[in-house]
C-alpha cells in the first residue's frame, strides 16, 4: 500500500477531479485545483502551494535579492492567491497568472517600502506613523498589530479604504483616487481624517483583552 497517498485529499464527489492516490493528484490540472480552492477546499490549495511555491520563491528572490524578503513575499503571494483565486478563469496558463500576481505583490512591497515617511506632502504635512512599524505591519509587535487592525475596522468605509490602500498597501493618492473613483483631494482629506480617528482610537482603547487573541 502506498503510504504517501494520505498526503493528498480524496475528492469522492467529482469523478472529473477525483484524487485517490499520489499519481492522480499529480495529474489534476491547476485549473481544477483553483476551482476547488475558490470554493474553500484547503487541500486543493495546499497542492497548488506544493506545486508552485519554489517557483514563486525563486521569482521573489530574483526581484528582491534578499532571502528574508523573498520568504516573506512568497507567503504574501500565496495569501493573495487564495484571496483572488476565484478570479482565475483559465484564459492563460495558471503559472502565467501566478507569475503576474507575484510580480505585482513584489512591486507593491517595493512601493510600500518606499512610502515617503519623511517627505513633506504638497500640503506641507509630513505623513504620520500611526503605530511604529506600520510601514511593514508584519514586523509590528503582535499587540500593536491587533490594536491597529481593530481600530481600522472601526473606521467609516471611505476612511478605511483610503487608509488601507495608501498607508498599508502603499498606493499613491493618484492611484487611490482611480481605484475608488474619487478625486485626489478627497483621497488626501479622507486619509488625514482616518489618521486622526485612528490616533484617537489607539490612545483611548486599552490593549486587546486576552479573549481577543485566543
Amino acid at each position: 500500500m502506498n503510504t504517501d497517498a494520505t498526503t493528498y485529499p480524496i475528492w469522492q464527489n467529482s469523478a472529473e477531479t477525483a484524487i485517490d492516490n499520489v499519481e492522480n493528484a499529480r495529474e489534476v490540472s491547476d485549473y481544477a485545483l483553483a476551482q476547488r480552492s475558490a470554493k474553500g477546499d484547503m487541500e486543493a490549495f495546499d497542492i497548488l502551494y506544493q506545486r508552485h511555491h519554489r517557483r514563486v520563491y525563486s521569482l521573489c528572490l530574483r526581484m528582491t535579492q534578499n532571502v528574508q524578503e523573498a520568504e516573506d513575499l512568497t507567503q504574501d503571494a500565496f495569501i493573495q492567491l487564495y484571496r483572488k483565486i476565484g478570479s482565475f478563469r483559465g484564459d492563460s496558463a495558471f503559472t502565467t497568472w501566478l507569475h503576474r500576481l507575484t510580480v505585482n505583490q513584489v512591486l507593491m512591497h517595493f512601493r510600500k517600502r518606499s512610502v515617503k515617511m519623511e517627505k513633506t506632502s504638497e500640503e506641507g504635512e509630513t505623513p504620520v506613523q500611526i503605530v511604529k512599524g506600520t510601514e511593514n505591519h508584519r514586523a509590528m509587535p503582535v499587540i500593536d498589530r491587533i490594536a491597529l487592525d481593530n481600530a481600522i475596522k472601526q473606521l467609516p468605509p471611505g476612511y478605511k479604504s483610503v487608509f488601507v490602500l495608501h498607508d498599508i498597501e502603499g498606493h499613491e493618492h493618484e492611484q487611490v483616487a482611480r481605484l475608488l473613483g474619487c478625486s485626489v483631494g478627497t483621497s488626501k482629506s479622507q486619509l488625514h481624517k482616518a489618521r486622526m480617528k485612528l490616533r484617537r482610537l489607539l490612545t483611548q482603547k486599552s490593549p486587546p483583552q486576552a479573549a481577543a487573541i485566543k
